[in-house]
Protein backbone atom coordinates (compact mmCIF):
# COMPACT_ATOMS: atom_id res chain seq x y z
CA UNK A 1 0.00 0.00 0.00
CA UNK A 2 1.47 3.38 -0.94
CA UNK A 3 2.50 5.67 2.14
CA UNK A 4 0.64 9.40 2.90
CA UNK A 5 3.38 11.10 1.17
CA UNK A 6 3.12 8.98 -2.07
CA UNK A 7 -0.68 9.58 -2.13
CA UNK A 8 -0.17 13.18 -1.31
CA UNK A 9 2.57 13.79 -3.89
CA UNK A 10 0.19 12.01 -6.46
CA UNK A 11 -3.06 14.93 -5.52
CA UNK A 12 -0.35 17.84 -6.19
CA UNK A 13 0.54 16.05 -9.25
CA UNK A 14 -2.70 15.45 -10.64
CA UNK A 15 -3.57 19.33 -9.36
CA UNK A 16 -1.03 20.20 -11.48
CA UNK A 17 -1.91 18.57 -14.72
CA UNK A 18 -5.59 19.51 -14.04
CA UNK A 19 -4.62 23.34 -14.25
CA UNK A 20 -2.53 22.48 -17.15
CA UNK A 21 -5.29 20.76 -19.03
CA UNK A 22 -7.82 23.51 -17.87
CA UNK A 23 -5.44 25.96 -19.41
CA UNK A 24 -5.36 24.35 -22.49
CA UNK A 25 -9.19 24.06 -22.59
CA UNK A 26 -9.62 27.67 -22.10
CA UNK A 27 -6.97 28.18 -25.03
CA UNK A 28 -8.31 25.90 -27.53
CA UNK A 29 -12.31 27.48 -26.86
CA UNK A 30 -10.69 30.78 -28.34
CA UNK A 31 -8.81 29.19 -30.81
CA UNK A 32 -11.79 27.43 -31.84
CA UNK A 33 -14.25 30.05 -31.22
CA UNK A 34 -11.87 32.25 -34.58
CA UNK A 35 -11.56 29.20 -36.29
CA UNK A 36 -15.41 28.69 -36.59
CA UNK A 37 -15.79 32.48 -37.76
CA UNK A 38 -13.06 31.87 -40.28
CA UNK A 39 -14.51 28.63 -41.45
CA UNK A 40 -17.90 30.09 -41.94
CA UNK A 41 -16.34 33.55 -43.07
CA UNK A 42 -15.24 31.59 -46.26
CA UNK A 43 -18.25 29.54 -47.38
CA UNK A 44 -19.95 33.07 -49.30
CA UNK A 45 -16.81 33.19 -51.28
CA UNK A 46 -16.29 29.45 -51.95
CA UNK A 47 -20.06 29.34 -52.91
CA UNK A 48 -19.69 32.50 -55.27
CA UNK A 49 -16.62 31.25 -57.24
CA UNK A 50 -18.32 27.93 -57.49
CA UNK A 51 -21.06 29.38 -58.83
CA UNK A 52 -18.84 31.66 -61.30
CA UNK A 53 -17.14 28.33 -62.50
CA UNK A 54 -19.84 26.23 -62.81
CA UNK A 55 -21.71 28.86 -65.17
CA UNK A 56 -18.67 29.42 -67.50
CA UNK A 57 -18.04 25.24 -67.80
CA UNK A 58 -21.67 24.32 -67.64
CA UNK A 59 -22.66 27.25 -69.93
CA UNK A 60 -20.05 27.18 -72.72
CA UNK A 61 -20.77 24.07 -74.70
CA UNK A 62 -18.13 22.22 -76.27
CA UNK A 63 -15.22 24.20 -74.34
CA UNK A 64 -12.77 21.48 -73.31
CA UNK A 65 -10.32 22.18 -70.32
CA UNK A 66 -7.92 19.64 -69.03
CA UNK A 67 -8.76 20.37 -65.13
CA UNK A 68 -12.44 19.13 -66.56
CA UNK A 69 -11.92 16.17 -67.96
CA UNK A 70 -11.21 12.49 -66.34
CA UNK A 71 -7.78 10.83 -67.60
CA UNK A 72 -6.45 7.47 -67.14
CA UNK A 73 -5.39 6.73 -63.67
CA UNK A 74 -1.95 5.85 -63.38
CA UNK A 75 -0.71 8.06 -60.36
CA UNK A 76 -3.37 9.10 -57.51
CA UNK A 77 -2.26 12.07 -55.44
CA UNK A 78 -3.77 12.06 -51.43
CA UNK A 79 -3.89 15.57 -49.77
CA UNK A 80 -4.01 14.73 -46.35
CA UNK A 81 -4.43 17.58 -43.39
CA UNK A 82 -3.83 16.84 -39.80
CA UNK A 83 -2.26 18.80 -36.83
CA UNK A 84 1.22 19.53 -35.86
CA UNK A 85 0.82 18.49 -32.61
CA UNK A 86 -0.99 15.64 -30.48
CA UNK A 87 -3.88 16.32 -27.55
CA UNK A 88 -6.67 16.37 -29.84
CA UNK A 89 -8.38 13.30 -28.75
CA UNK A 90 -9.14 10.94 -32.32
CA UNK A 91 -8.96 14.04 -34.49
CA UNK A 92 -5.96 12.85 -36.59
CA UNK A 93 -6.09 9.08 -36.35
CA UNK A 94 -9.48 9.17 -37.49
CA UNK A 95 -8.28 10.96 -41.02
CA UNK A 96 -4.89 8.71 -40.86
CA UNK A 97 -7.20 5.43 -40.03
CA UNK A 98 -9.16 6.67 -43.26
CA UNK A 99 -6.56 7.50 -45.98
CA UNK A 100 -4.36 4.42 -45.06
CA UNK A 101 -7.41 1.66 -45.04
CA UNK A 102 -8.08 3.73 -48.74
CA UNK A 103 -4.53 3.51 -50.24
CA UNK A 104 -4.57 -0.09 -48.82
CA UNK A 105 -7.81 -1.09 -50.94
CA UNK A 106 -6.32 1.23 -53.55
CA UNK A 107 -3.25 0.36 -54.77
CA UNK A 108 -0.64 -2.57 -54.94
CA UNK A 109 2.37 -0.36 -54.91
CA UNK A 110 3.43 2.95 -53.81
CA UNK A 111 4.42 4.06 -57.21
CA UNK A 112 0.56 4.41 -57.81
CA UNK A 113 0.03 7.24 -55.35
CA UNK A 114 1.87 10.15 -53.62
CA UNK A 115 0.92 11.92 -50.70
CA UNK A 116 0.63 15.86 -50.05
CA UNK A 117 1.28 16.21 -45.82
CA UNK A 118 -0.25 19.19 -44.11
CA UNK A 119 0.75 18.42 -40.63
CA UNK A 120 3.44 17.43 -38.94
CA UNK A 121 1.35 14.50 -37.64
CA UNK A 122 0.45 13.32 -41.32
CA UNK A 123 4.06 13.91 -42.57
CA UNK A 124 5.64 11.79 -39.29
CA UNK A 125 3.04 8.94 -40.03
CA UNK A 126 3.57 8.43 -43.77
CA UNK A 127 7.52 9.21 -44.03
CA UNK A 128 7.86 6.51 -41.10
CA UNK A 129 5.69 3.74 -43.12
CA UNK A 130 8.06 4.55 -46.36
CA UNK A 131 5.31 5.85 -48.07
CA UNK A 132 5.98 8.69 -50.94
CA UNK A 133 5.60 12.01 -49.41
CA UNK A 134 5.79 14.84 -52.27
CA UNK A 135 5.38 17.76 -50.79
CA UNK A 136 4.51 18.96 -47.24
CA UNK A 137 3.78 21.94 -45.11
CA UNK A 138 4.53 22.21 -41.58
CA UNK A 139 3.72 24.80 -38.67
CA UNK A 140 0.60 26.36 -40.16
CA UNK A 141 -0.47 29.22 -38.15
CA UNK A 142 -3.98 27.86 -35.66
CA UNK A 143 -5.48 30.78 -38.01
CA UNK A 144 -4.31 30.15 -41.45
CA UNK A 145 -3.77 32.67 -44.12
CA UNK A 146 -4.05 32.00 -47.70
CA UNK A 147 -0.84 33.45 -48.27
CA UNK A 148 0.49 31.13 -46.06
CA UNK A 149 -0.32 27.67 -47.86
CA UNK A 150 -0.44 29.45 -51.67
CA UNK A 151 3.13 28.10 -52.35
CA UNK A 152 1.67 24.17 -51.77
CA UNK A 153 -1.63 25.05 -53.97
CA UNK A 154 0.06 26.07 -56.00
CA UNK A 155 2.56 23.48 -56.59
CA UNK A 156 0.03 20.73 -55.91
CA UNK A 157 -2.72 22.12 -58.40
CA UNK A 158 0.34 22.50 -61.20
CA UNK A 159 1.26 19.03 -60.07
CA UNK A 160 -2.00 17.73 -61.53
CA UNK A 161 -1.66 19.69 -64.69
CA UNK A 162 1.72 18.93 -65.87
CA UNK A 163 0.58 15.22 -65.10
CA UNK A 164 2.40 13.70 -62.01
CA UNK A 165 -0.86 13.12 -60.77
CA UNK A 166 -3.92 12.22 -62.79
CA UNK A 167 -6.25 12.57 -59.69
CA UNK A 168 -6.27 13.89 -57.02
CA UNK A 169 -8.26 13.59 -53.37
CA UNK A 170 -8.34 15.26 -50.30
CA UNK A 171 -8.86 14.29 -46.84
CA UNK A 172 -9.93 16.18 -43.57
CA UNK A 173 -12.05 16.29 -40.37
CA UNK A 174 -15.24 18.44 -41.72
CA UNK A 175 -16.60 20.74 -38.57
CA UNK A 176 -20.12 19.80 -37.42
CA UNK A 177 -20.14 21.28 -34.30
CA UNK A 178 -18.05 21.33 -31.10
CA UNK A 179 -18.36 17.81 -29.89
CA UNK A 180 -18.85 16.25 -33.64
CA UNK A 181 -16.40 16.28 -36.42
CA UNK A 182 -16.57 14.27 -39.63
CA UNK A 183 -13.81 13.06 -41.35
CA UNK A 184 -13.98 13.53 -45.43
CA UNK A 185 -12.86 12.39 -48.41
CA UNK A 186 -13.43 14.83 -51.26
CA UNK A 187 -12.52 14.41 -55.04
CA UNK A 188 -10.11 17.63 -55.87
CA UNK A 189 -9.50 17.39 -59.36
CA UNK A 190 -10.58 16.74 -62.31
CA UNK A 191 -13.56 19.21 -61.98
CA UNK A 192 -15.78 16.16 -63.21
CA UNK A 193 -19.00 16.78 -61.01
CA UNK A 194 -18.57 20.87 -60.65
CA UNK A 195 -22.28 21.87 -59.92
CA UNK A 196 -23.76 24.68 -58.30
CA UNK A 197 -27.09 24.85 -56.00
CA UNK A 198 -28.04 27.85 -57.03
CA UNK A 199 -29.36 29.21 -60.45
CA UNK A 200 -26.75 29.67 -63.19
CA UNK A 201 -26.45 33.14 -63.77
CA UNK A 202 -25.73 34.24 -67.45
CA UNK A 203 -22.52 35.55 -67.63
CA UNK A 204 -20.90 37.99 -70.56
CA UNK A 205 -17.17 37.12 -70.62
CA UNK A 206 -14.36 39.20 -71.44
CA UNK A 207 -12.03 38.08 -72.99
CA UNK A 208 -12.96 34.61 -73.78
CA UNK A 209 -14.68 31.62 -71.50
CA UNK A 210 -11.50 29.70 -72.15
CA UNK A 211 -8.88 32.51 -71.00
CA UNK A 212 -10.87 32.79 -68.15
CA UNK A 213 -11.00 28.85 -67.08
CA UNK A 214 -7.42 28.98 -67.55
CA UNK A 215 -7.05 31.58 -64.56
CA UNK A 216 -10.20 30.29 -62.76
CA UNK A 217 -9.89 26.46 -62.35
CA UNK A 218 -6.57 26.65 -60.97
CA UNK A 219 -8.13 29.07 -58.31
CA UNK A 220 -10.83 27.42 -57.89
CA UNK A 221 -9.20 24.09 -56.81
CA UNK A 222 -6.59 26.18 -54.61
CA UNK A 223 -9.66 27.78 -53.18
CA UNK A 224 -10.98 24.12 -51.71
CA UNK A 225 -8.03 23.11 -50.57
CA UNK A 226 -7.51 26.42 -48.62
CA UNK A 227 -11.32 26.34 -47.46
CA UNK A 228 -10.68 22.38 -46.63
CA UNK A 229 -8.06 23.40 -43.97
CA UNK A 230 -10.37 26.55 -42.44
CA UNK A 231 -12.30 23.72 -41.74
CA UNK A 232 -10.30 21.29 -40.43
CA UNK A 233 -8.51 23.59 -38.39
CA UNK A 234 -12.25 24.28 -36.47
CA UNK A 235 -12.68 20.67 -36.35
CA UNK A 236 -8.80 20.66 -34.60
CA UNK A 237 -9.42 23.02 -32.05
CA UNK A 238 -12.79 21.67 -31.25
CA UNK A 239 -11.37 18.30 -30.91
CA UNK A 240 -8.63 19.42 -28.50
CA UNK A 241 -10.78 21.43 -26.22
CA UNK A 242 -13.21 18.51 -26.05
CA UNK A 243 -9.88 16.63 -25.16
CA UNK A 244 -8.66 18.56 -22.35
CA UNK A 245 -12.16 19.20 -20.86
CA UNK A 246 -12.28 15.15 -20.85
CA UNK A 247 -8.83 14.91 -19.32
CA UNK A 248 -9.56 18.27 -16.52
CA UNK A 249 -12.78 16.01 -15.25
CA UNK A 250 -10.80 12.68 -15.18
CA UNK A 251 -8.06 14.91 -13.15
CA UNK A 252 -10.47 15.91 -10.99
CA UNK A 253 -12.13 12.34 -10.45
CA UNK A 254 -8.51 11.05 -9.26
CA UNK A 255 -7.95 14.10 -7.48
CA UNK A 256 -11.43 12.61 -5.57
CA UNK A 257 -10.35 9.34 -5.54
CA UNK A 258 -7.02 10.18 -4.17
CA UNK A 259 -7.85 12.19 -1.29
CA UNK A 260 -10.49 9.65 -0.30
CA UNK A 261 -7.65 6.86 -0.50
CA UNK A 262 -5.47 9.54 1.42
CA UNK A 263 -7.96 10.51 4.31
CA UNK A 264 -8.41 6.39 4.96
CA UNK A 265 -4.99 6.16 5.23
CA UNK A 266 -4.57 8.53 7.45
CA UNK A 267 -7.55 7.60 9.70
CA UNK A 268 -6.31 4.38 9.57
CA UNK A 269 -2.85 5.40 11.04
CA UNK A 270 -4.35 7.38 13.53
CA UNK A 271 -6.48 4.89 14.70
CA UNK A 272 -3.36 2.42 14.76
CA UNK A 273 -1.55 5.16 17.04
CA UNK A 274 -4.38 5.15 19.38
CA UNK A 275 -4.25 1.77 19.74
CA UNK A 276 -0.83 1.51 20.55
CA UNK A 277 -0.88 4.17 23.24
CA UNK A 278 -3.90 2.58 24.76
CA UNK A 279 -2.05 -0.46 24.98
CA UNK A 280 1.00 0.55 26.30
CA UNK A 281 -0.90 2.13 29.47
CA UNK A 282 -2.39 -1.26 29.96
CA UNK A 283 0.79 -2.76 30.16
CA UNK A 284 1.84 -0.16 32.68
CA UNK A 285 -0.94 -0.55 35.24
Amino acid sequence: MASLRDIKQRINSTKKTSQITKAMEMTSAAKWNRGVVNAKAFVPYMEKIQEVTAAIALGSKGMIHPMLQARQIKKTGYIVMTSDRGLAGAFNSNVLRKVLQTIQSRHKSNDEFAIIAIGRVARDFFVKRGMNVALEIVGVSDQPSFESIKALTSSTVGMFEDGTFDELYIYYSHYISAISQDVTEKKLLPLTDITTTSKLTAYEFEPTPEEILEVLLPQYAESLIFGALLDSKASEHAARMSAMRNATDNAKELINSYTLTYNRARQAAITQEITEIVGGASALE
